[in-house]
């Protein structure tokens, strides 16, 4: 991910440019780095390393997403649907 991609997505869902804590920051940011490792895998299959990255994130997606549920659950809604997280 390069840093005009990282930028734009924090300007899509945070408040400011400089807005990179807020929850939907953070899954979005996730989201993107986990969607380029998944096609980094259709190539790689044997890179069992990655692969603990890729589960590593998806787990503190997952813990991000349960937070944003219990704290906000209209913001969960958007978020997921935004990112086509749930099919």
């Amino acid at each position: 991910m390069t840093k005009e991609e990282k930028l734009e997505i924090i300007k899509k869902y945070g408040t400011d440019e400089k807005d990179s804590g807020r929850p939907e920051v953070q899954i979005a940011l996730l989201t993107k780095r986990i969607n380029d490792l998944t096609k980094h895998f259709e190539k790689h299959k044997k890179d069992h390393h990655s692969r603990r990255g890729l589960l590593m994130m998806v787990g503190k997606r997952r813990r991000l997403l349960d937070y944003l549920a219990a704290k906000d659950i209209e913001r969960y809604r958007s978020i997921i649907k935004e990112l086509n997280i749930r099919k």
